[in-house]
């Protein structure tokens, strides 16, 4: 198992945003990290593996990852990439205007389902391009004002990689999406606690049942599901990189007790606890 030593929880970085050029850099590491801050790293080439939580992809050309804070990634000792890599918090996401806020909430509240974007040739041309400009603004020479242009060019770069994610999706302006990342923000912050559709539905001011269906339209999966889900992921990282007894997990997932919890990990996943962590002990024997 890769216990939680094995884990480098990154540090805080000025003003919560940085930007950096790689080119042709080897990314390998011996550790897994932890990510305290949202990343975007935008992949003009490269090879070798990316691992995010429990899912490995081949790095390729012309891609872009999405990762959110809390999440635990590895690059594979022979990787390498030219691009972007890109990190920033919620603090400095609040410098963007509020009209930006709904491109965040589709690519970063359901980060599962927005992990890798594949780019064609004019969006990579396009994303390119105001990365550089991002680059440039970030490593220029420091005036008043600078942080608020930082967060306009990351602004733009976040509407542009929302219309790759939604292209197809007619509701994106409609009142039930509106509803649906109003609901994944507050997911986001609150599934540790609040396991309930009901709950949720209660903040928002309609029925457990209209959130139910409007996030079977927006999604494909019920509001329960999507709950479900974020636990199970959330469950999964303190299995796999942390030494955390069970009972310790069910406890800070809210559950009332690990009895409870493993049930209810065993109906999702089909193995219990204690089962799915054997496997990484195995794998790290």
């Amino acid at each position: 198992m890769k216990s939680a030593r094995a884990i480098f929880t990154e540090p805080v970085i000025t003003h919560s945003f940085s930007i950096e050029r790689v080119d042709k850099c080897f990314v390998g590491a011996d550790f897994f990290n932890r990510l305290s801050y949202h990343r975007i790293v935008l992949v003009e080439s490269g090879a070798g593996i990316l691992t995010i939580d429990n899912n490995s992809f081949n790095l390729r050309s012309h891609e872009i990852f999405l990762m959110s804070k809390g999440q635990v990634y590895k690059f594979g000792n022979a990787s390498i990439i030219t691009g972007y890599i890109v990190s920033f918090g919620d603090c400095f996401w609040e410098k963007t205007p509020k009209s930006a806020s709904n491109c965040k909430a589709v690519l970063f509240n359901n980060t599962a389902a927005n992990q890798r974007l594949q780019l064609n040739n004019s969006e990579i041309s396009e994303l390119s391009f105001l990365f550089n400009a991002l680059s440039n603004e970030y490593n220029a020479p420091q005036y008043i004002n600078q942080l608020d242009a930082i967060a306009a060019y990351l602004k733009i770069i976040m509407i542009k990689l929302a219309n790759v994610r939604i292209t197809e999706e007619a509701t994106f302006d409609s009142q039930d999406y509106l509803l649906y990342r109003n609901f994944m923000e507050l997911l986001s912050a609150q599934f540790r606690s609040c396991h309930a559709v009901s709950d949720y539905g209660e903040m928002l001011n309609i029925t457990a049942r209209r959130l139910s269906e409007l996030c079977k339209r927006c999604s494909g999966k019920s509001a329960k599901e999507i709950i479900n889900g974020q636990l199970i992921s959330e469950a999964k990282r303190l299995l796999q990189f942390s030494s955390y007894p069970v009972k310790e997990i069910a406890y800070a997932l809210n559950f009332s007790s690990a009895e409870q919890f493993s049930h209810f990990f065993k109906k999702n996943i089909n193995l219990s606890p204690a089962d799915y962590r054997s496997q990484f002990i195995s794998i790290g024997s």
